[in-house]
């Protein structure tokens, strides 16, 4: 027994390592040396798994003759995340498996980690020690893989006729796949899914990851933002062994908070203007109502009417300052990683060459008329005409000038964004330029 940090690491016997578990959340290997033959390493988090994790073991340590005639050895390790339930004695008894304990329970996500970082193996997999995910079903995640298809393959549970996972799960899983899906503008059948097989090479791009539960969805969303290839294996499921230690709402809420900060940090412009645009339409549609209306000859609202007034101007000035705050967002995110966002609110510029570039006249635009409206309404009024008649045409006139300025502000940002992005590369050819002009005068 050894002691890193505050954490305690017991390995089998049968296999001597090294386990830095206070080592940063990265993806390299830090224990023996790699196999110089293609190997899987499989990797089972396990928190009081004793009823169930026995015969999990031996049926992912039955998977080997099949794994070995696609070319891959086989390594199993158990994570024990802190268990006080007899599972290390069960694994113990594995001369095959390799055994890496934390001292106390940090959590699913952090488990996993552990493992990747003791795994001697090109390829990585992970599922749960429960027993509800199928090990036979390794070798057919794997030929994505190595068929060179996949950097990433998730077996589905949502695609299997067979799958026994409980209704309140299903309606959940099926709610976060459509979310990534809209949100990643990629469709994902199973975000969540707890058996996964992957490439040890993408791990860079992956990581950090949570440590809790929440470590799968977020897999989903970084994997589909930074552009790794997904593929997706149905697979059955059964219902666990022992006690669940998921809470569908509480998880649930965390999942959900967990899929839209990740696409914050990836394409800020998608969830907030998908809002936008969903809030501009709305608005939209009521005053084209509303003008249809008062067109007709009707000059009174009455209240429903004035709070329908009220509720589609602070939607479209919401709606644009979300859509404008988005594209911001990108250009801050493209400007920290010094890359292009690889997406957009509709996945391709929607006004070449992106709508953000058309903010300053379009904002000039909208405050010229509402000024314009405005003043016309003045002069009305002037000339005799009650303001109980011209109500609806200044509402519209402010709403037009909030909305014009609100994108003129984030015209003048992102083009002040945009020249702090190009100055290092301006710079660059500059030093470059002077210095072939030197050489140049120095070979006259």
């Amino acid at each position: 027994m050894e002691k890193t940090g505050s954490e305690e690491i017991r390995i089998s016997k049968f296999e001597v390592r090294n386990a830095q578990m206070d080592a940063p959340d990265l993806g390299r290997h830090t224990g023996a040396t790699m196999s110089p033959s293609p190997m899987l390493s499989v990797v089972l988090p396990a928190y009081n798994e004793h009823e169930a994790i026995g015969p999990v073991l031996e049926r992912i340590l039955a998977t080997a003759p099949r794994l070995a005639q696609a070319g891959l050895d086989l390594e199993v390790l158990v994570v024990d995340d802190g268990s006080c339930d007899g599972t290390r004695e069960i694994v113990g008894q594995q001369p095959q498996v390799v055994l890496i304990c934390h001292e106390h329970n940090r959590g699913y996500g952090a488990a996993i980690k552990t493992g990747f970082q003791q795994a001697r193996g090109r390829y990585l997999a992970f599922l749960d020690a429960d027993g509800t995910y199928p090990p036979e079903a390794l070798p057919d995640l794997c030929r994505p893989l190595l068929a060179g298809e996949a950097d990433l393959v998730i077996g589905s549970r949502m695609g299997n006729a067979e799958s026994r996972m409980p209704a309140v799960r299903r309606v959940g899983n099926a709610v976060f796949a459509t979310l990534l899906t809209l949100l990643g503008n990629r469709r994902v059948s199973d975000s969540a899914s707890g058996m996964r097989v992957l490439d040890r090479d993408v791990l860079p791009a992956l990581y950090p990851l949570p440590d809790g539960l929440n470590f799968t969805p977020v897999m989903s969303a970084r994997a589909l933002h930074e552009g790794l290839r997904m593929a997706e294996v149905p697979i059955a499921y059964e219902e666990r062994v022992g006690e669940s230690k998921l809470h569908p709402l509480r998880d649930g809420m965390r999942f959900l908070r967990s899929i839209v900060k990740t696409v914050m940090i990836y394409n800020p412009v998608r969830p907030l203007g998908l809002a936008g645009v969903a809030g501009l339409a709305l608005a939209g549609l009521y005053f084209l109502i509303l003008l249809g209306v008062r067109l007709s000859g009707v000059t009174a609202l009455g209240p429903w009417g004035t709070l329908g007034v009220f509720a589609a101007l602070v939607l479209a000035v919401t709606g644009v300052s979300l859509i404008t705050l988005g594209a911001t967002f990108n250009a801050l995110v493209a400007f920290f990683h010094r890359r292009p966002v690889r997406q957009g609110l509709f996945s391709r510029p929607f006004l070449p060459p992106g709508l953000e570039r058309h903010f300053g006249w379009v904002g000039a635009a909208a405050i010229g008329g509402g000024l314009l409206l405005a003043a016309a309404c003045m002069a009305l009024s002037l000339h005799g005409w009650p303001l109980l008649r011209l109500w609806l045409y200044l509402v519209g006139s402010a709403g037009a000038i909030l909305v014009g300025v609100q994108l003129l502000v984030s015209w003048l940002l992102m083009r002040v964004m945009q020249a702090l992005s190009q100055r290092e590369a301006q710079v660059e050819e500059d030093m470059g330029h002077g210095e072939g002009e030197t050489r140049k005068m120095m070979t006259r």
